[in-house]
């Protein structure tokens, strides 16, 4: 018996959690995190850039700056950015603008996940980062063509990010151990805390001191940068990475045995859409991204127009909600992988306490925001609170998707992330038109709007949310703590 016994302490000592440090399975967060990063630097560029290419002088009534409260010193700007076009677009249209790349997402959610499980995540991937890159870059040129120009190219811009989480989540279903899912999930998803965070500021500088059409060619070529090093370093399962330890390799194989199911050639696209726990995660998601894509399209414009702050302060001030949202979404990864992990808490209490928390809290205090007239530190503090509370939510719903059916994750984020995009789609529209006069009544009913549907969505998963792999996603699930 003893080299029947060897060989079991080998196998036990091979599936032995493997280090972190160096590990191929923390590059690929890393790249993620880096791809996130790309992916919405390429989204909210616009936001900051809207501010300097519109005709200031051709929409301001008496007060120069057009804010409601008084505006603060803007110190000049050197003479060579005043060469970039300016254009004399209406409230409306700007939603639409701000809006439109959400009308490209949305097509791409289902197919994404789809032909990830099909022809491999990584590729999908990169060549939609790719291609979102390509459009950007050609952003100024549409601008001078038109309105209709510039928003045909963000909507091909969505139609090229919309495969991102699809594939990213596809890919973690086979790369990611189940305890170790909300670490590796909140390091991918800062990075497009970080692409918000860096984007903002960077880009109000960028339209400061080189002019607007700048932002999208330095954020460009960041992403052709990416997707050389995403080519280079990312595959599609750890069975066909070359250069990943055998350690390793066997650690995360072992881990998702039980849960992958044996073939996803048959998709069980019934038993998919009448799962309550998936509707649970579409509620909380969509509710999440109306709050979430309101500040994140619309924030440099409530901070110019109400606050009065200049565009070279607005890109830094409207990057501070997304600082605190990045800290709160990676320390939230760690404490939950340590309730789950050591102090062995459901996963289903750690994900409802943690969505309850990141959904709540920014409702209570982006309302509070609307009534602090033009008392601006303690605006951008209330703010800067909502949304960092919503980082936690990044290991509730967020990665629940993961947790009730990992061989089917990337359809099922296609699947809620559609529905999570009419947020996008709608929400500027909405409120742009609800805000056509600029007054801080105006900026307080989308703020409530928004609480309200944040609220509901929170009580909805609490109710309905789960935890395990559901029985149709796998032949024989062995929970790891509903």
């Amino acid at each position: 018996h003893l080299p029947l016994l060897s060989g079991w302490i080998k196998i036990c000592r091979i599936t032995m959690k493997s280090p972190a440090c160096c590990s191929s399975r923390y590059t690929l967060a890393l790249l993620s995190c880096y791809g996130c990063f790309v992916v919405y630097s390429l989204r909210v560029n616009l936001s900051v850039a809207m501010v300097d290419m519109l005709n200031r002088t051709h929409q301001s009534g008496g007060n120069q700056s057009g804010s409601v409260c008084p505006a603060h010193a803007d110190p000049a700007r050197p003479t060579h950015n005043h060469t970039a076009n300016v254009y004399n677009w209406d409230s409306e249209t700007q939603g639409w603008i701000l809006g439109s790349f959400f009308y490209g997402y949305i097509l791409t959610q289902v197919p994404g996940g789809y032909l990830a499980g099909r022809v491999g995540p990584k590729w999908l991937l990169g060549f939609g980062i790719l291609g979102t890159v390509i459009f950007s870059l050609l952003t100024p040129i549409a601008a001078d063509l038109g309105a209709g120009y510039l928003i045909a190219i963000r909507v091909l811009e969505g139609i090229g990010e919309g495969v991102t989480f699809p594939a990213l989540y596809t890919m973690w279903a086979a790369w990611a151990p189940p305890l170790e899912r909300s670490r590796l999930l909140t390091i991918s998803y800062i990075g497009a805390q970080l692409g918000t965070v860096v984007c903002l500021p960077l880009s109000g500088e960028i339209c400061f001191y080189l002019g607007w059409p700048y932002v999208f060619y330095i954020f460009g070529a960041v992403g052709l940068l990416w997707f050389v090093l995403w080519g280079l370093f990312v595959f599609d399962t750890p069975n066909t990475h070359p250069r990943i330890s055998e350690r390793e390799r066997i650690y995360i194989t072992s881990s998702l045995k039980n849960e992958l199911s044996p073939s996803v050639d048959h998709i069980p696209w019934c038993s998919i859409v009448s799962s309550v726990p998936l509707w649970a995660i579409v509620v909380a998601h969509f509710s999440y991204n109306w709050t979430f894509y309101t500040l994140l399209t619309l924030l440099p414009t409530y901070m110019k127009d109400i606050l009065g702050f200049s565009i070279q302060q607005n890109g830094i001030l409207s990057a501070l909600p997304y600082v605190g949202c990045a800290i709160f979404a990676l320390l939230s990864g760690q404490v939950a992988d340590y309730l789950r992990e050591t102090c062995l808490y459901r996963t289903v209490v750690v994900r409802k306490c943690f969505s309850l928390i990141g959904m709540i809290g920014p409702a209570v205090f982006l309302v509070a925001a609307g009534y602090t007239g033009c008392d601006y530190v303690l605006a951008i503090s209330f703010l800067t609170i909502s949304s960092s509370l919503g980082g936690i939510s990044a290991s509730g719903f967020n990665i629940n998707h993961l947790d009730i059916a990992p061989s089917y994750a990337g359809i099922l984020l296609g699947i809620t992330n559609t529905f999570a995009t009419i947020p996008g789609m709608v929400g500027p529209v909405i409120a742009r038109s609800l805000t056509q006069h600029n007054t801080i009544e105006e900026w307080q009913t989308v703020f409530y709007i928004a609480a309200t549907i944040n609220l509901l969505g929170s009580l909805f998963y609490t109710v309905f949310g789960r935890g395990t792999v559901q029985p149709w996603a796998v032949q024989t699930s062995y929970p790891h703590g509903d």
